[in-house]
């Protein structure tokens, strides 16, 4: 199993009349899903951490993992038998999951040739947002990858604008930028760290030094909502989830040619 520790920060910014900002240390894992694993991390079974091919790649809680990654590559016109397929994810900890995006990640050559974002919310609904530049042509930081907005995340924001993906894989780090653009407000959100053999030490130190994993995460995301709620910012219910599972996103730079 190739399986890295990214021990990552996370930076979110909301931009308007309505600002709010945070930084967060996260655990995600890179991982080609294959049997060879530390000692504290199990594919499919209970672990202190563990990755669950349920949890992943297909509908929310009834996912085919890795399979599921390689038919969607293939139904658009890329040839995988050549690609490293990785999925980038916080982990379960214990019996705890939650994750508010993972990455599908498809590398040829030491390059990011596509990726899904999959995306869930505390409302319990997944959409992905598919990404790839024309021809499966290598993705560089510079490159701007652009998906209609389609489900609702956040009780504060509405189901309108666009995400705007810049995707930095390099063979030491990893730095995801996704900005969020409707006609009211914007949201940066970003992901970067440094990439490392994931061992148990280190994975032993991660659930010390942020414990509960994903219960962490859960009570992170509705302190920030208390905090946004408290500043008065529009509070909107729960809506209707997306018919389609994914969807395609577009190379910015192919819209303006």
């Amino acid at each position: 199993m190739m399986l890295e520790h990214i021990q990552a920060q996370t930076h979110h910014a909301r931009r308007g009349a309505l600002k709010n900002a945070f930084t967060y240390g996260v655990d995600y894992v890179l991982t080609d899903l294959g049997p060879a694993k530390p000692l504290l991390i199990s594919r499919n079974r209970f672990n202190l951490w563990s990755l669950w091919d349920y949890r992943h790649g297909g509908k929310r809680d009834d996912g085919r993992g890795v399979e599921w990654f390689r038919s969607i590559l293939e139904d658009r016109g890329m040839l995988t038998e050549n690609a490293q397929l990785l999925l980038l994810t916080q982990p379960s900890f214990l019996w705890f999951h939650f994750n508010p995006v993972s990455f599908w990640i498809a590398v040829v050559d030491g390059t990011p040739r596509a990726f899904v974002a999959e995306v869930n919310s505390t409302f319990g609904q997944r959409h992905c947002y598919f990404c790839a530049r024309d021809g499966f042509a290598p993705i560089r930081k510079g490159d701007t990858l652009i998906a209609e907005k389609l489900m609702h995340v956040s009780p504060f924001q509405k189901i309108a604008g666009h995400y705007e993906f810049n995707f930095d894989m390099a063979d030491d780090k990893i730095d995801i930028r996704i900005s969020f653009k409707n006609a009211d407000h914007g949201v940066l959100a970003t992901l970067s760290g440094e990439r490392r053999p994931a061992t148990s030490a280190t994975l032993a130190w991660a659930a010390i030094r942020r414990p509960l994993g994903a219960a962490r995460v859960v009570a992170l995301i509705h302190w920030q909502a208390a905090i946004l709620y408290l500043k008065r910012a529009p509070f909107l219910k729960k809506q209707k989830p997306p018919e389609e599972l994914i969807s395609d996103g577009h190379d910015l730079r192919g819209a303006r040619e």
